[in-house]
């Protein structure tokens, strides 16, 4: 159930909702996204993947092994995985950006009484973290879930013109037995699906630099 899936593959079986609209419209130019530092025990080195949409609006990351567990067959630590990304985010001169949208996609099992929680928060390098955005679940549930984290345009955090700032995305999944037998059951949260590979998107705000 848990196989690893292919690097940089698509989910192709849910509709992605379009980015919203901001007034300066997104550069001509490509923009590049390297990897500069994955941490975290749900996203091991080579189990993540960064692709920019052709459009300059949005961009995936994509994992291969991202599961938190409780219950038959789970080590004590598996209940909470977490990865932090550090991302150097090349933009065309002229341009500044903001993550103005994230949109989370996987699968879950939770047994009767059981909890889920994904939850996710973005800053820029030297600057103060932003709270977290949390998302709880509650068993029964065997289904896909999605999750949006939106900011409100007058909210958005952009990264000073002229400044190399590095991105950082911190992630999250938690799954606790809460009233269900750990004993006899197992209960779990992927940022996975069924069908395809985890799709999280993110989405970009584009300001002008004077």
């Amino acid at each position: 159930m848990f196989n690893a899936l292919a690097i940089g593959s698509m989910l192709l079986s849910f509709a992605v909702p379009a980015a919203p609209a901001f007034t300066t419209p997104p550069p001509p130019d490509k923009i590049v996204i390297d990897v500069a530092t994955v941490n975290g025990s749900g996203c091991r080195p080579g189990s993540a993947a960064v692709a920019v949409a052709p459009d300059n609006t949005a961009f995936t990351v994509t994992y291969s092994e991202y599961l938190a567990q409780v219950g038959i067959g789970a080590k004590p630590t598996d209940f909470r995985k977490n990865c932090q990304l550090n991302l150097i985010v090349h933009v065309p001169q002229g341009f500044t950006y903001a993550i103005a949208q994230a949109d989370y996609r996987g699968f879950a099992h939770l047994e009767k009484g059981a909890t889920g929680l994904e939850r996710a928060n973005y800053y820029f390098q030297g600057q103060s973290q932003t709270a977290y955005v949390q998302h709880p679940f509650s068993g029964s549930y065997n289904d896909d879930w999605h999750t949006t984290d939106s900011v409100d345009a007058t909210a958005l955090v952009f990264k000073p013109c002229g400044e190399e700032r590095n991105l950082n995305i911190n992630t999250e999944l938690r799954v606790a037995a809460g009233s269900s037998d750990p004993s006899k059951t197992n209960s779990f949260m992927s940022m996975d699906s069924t069908d395809g590979a985890i799709n999280t998107i993110y989405h970009f705000a584009w300001k002008s630099c004077p």
